[in-house]
């Protein structure tokens, strides 16, 4: 697989891994040997960005993540995140004080089984903390070799600019794919121009662009998209067009829906890479399979027209997790 290069330098594979699914957010639990036969699987086909967080499970996942990949440690790049506080074993909004960066942080490093994390997000803005003390924290992280690079995660362009201002932005974590495009009218400018990576999460939609998710599809329980308003039924109808044509486009080619979604999001830009999750390792075989796929313009001025169509008034969290995401 071919590699990119977000901000700072950092280079990644095209596609990443999102690691958050294995045991966290969808209903899925996967046991220590089946999550690492998936990662390990996903190293065989070029995948050498892997991302987690400290909220995933909370912190399992980190365990998790770490333990498959020590015996490749140097063949790969481990991202996380900091910044929520934790009531028990759920979280509760927000934090990111600098002492309490440090010793999540700290925490974080132990669960991984690592002594440097390559690329530490900040998850989620915290507005009572200024970004400027974020980042100098971060920076501290930076010049005590725990960290190589920083990242923000929903971060608005006035977040990113001062966080940058103090010490560089390798990347931007946020939701984008055809499904959902607002980060294009003024985040991805600003990234062009601070020459910031790009890391969409969801970038099929949480499920919905593959085509096996349809309007009628009922989760199960644990699963996150129950909870999510742009995932009721009559939200999910309005993606209807957008994956007739997906799947129109992949018969043509000789793919799949999904790959043709992925296709169309690496297209966008070179310092983009997108970070699919999955439990399943043929579809993670699959997902790989998008980054050898060039579509024609033509295809690809299509989805994006068909795109544009999509309602996206409905909220993408339900109030107090859409009250995170900075502006």
């Amino acid at each position: 697989m071919q590699t990119r290069t977000l901000g700072d330098g950092l280079e990644v594979s095209a596609l990443g891994f999102g690691c958050m699914g294995l045991n966290h957010g969808y209903g899925h639990q996967l046991s220590q040997d089946d999550a690492t036969a998936v990662i390990r699987r996903a190293l065989d086909l070029g995948v050498t960005f892997f991302d987690t967080a400290q909220v995933y499970g909370p912190f399992t996942n980190e365990e998790l993540v770490g333990a498959a990949l020590a015996p490749v440690r140097d063949q790969v790049k481990i991202a996380t995140k900091f910044g929520f506080d934790f009531d028990g074993t759920r979280e509760s909004g927000p934090n990111s004080t600098p002492d309490y960066i440090r010793k999540t942080v700290d925490a974080s490093l132990q669960r991984l089984g690592i002594d440097k994390i390559d690329l530490l997000y900040q998850h989620r803005v915290d507005p009572d903390v200024a970004i400027e003390d974020v980042a100098g924290t971060v920076k501290e992280l930076i010049q005590a070799g725990k960290v190589a690079h920083f990242g923000l995660s929903e971060a608005g362009v006035s977040t990113i600019r001062r966080a940058h201002a103090v010490q560089p932005v390798a990347a931007l974590q946020s939701e984008y794919s055809l499904w959902w495009r607002e980060p294009e009218t003024e985040i991805m400018p600003t990234l062009q121009e601070l020459g910031i990576g790009f890391v969409p999460f969801s970038p099929l939609g949480k499920g919905l662009l593959t085509g096996t998710v349809d309007s009628q599809a009922e989760f199960s329980e644990g699963d996150v998209r129950a909870t999510l308003p742009r995932y009721e039924q009559d939200s999910r109808a309005a993606a209807a067009q957008v994956v007739s044509l997906l799947s129109g486009i992949a018969e043509r080619r000789d793919a799949t829906p999904a790959q043709v979604a992925l296709a169309w999001l690496l297209a966008q830009q070179p310092w983009i890479s997108p970070i699919p999750g999955t439990t399943k390792i043929h579809r993670l075989e699959e997902n790989a399979g998008a980054a050898a796929l060039e579509l024609t313009d033509d295809e690809l001025a299509q989805l994006t027209e068909a795109s544009a169509r999509i309602d996206t008034s409905a909220a993408r969290y339900p109030d107090k997790m859409q009250s995170w995401i900075d502006r």
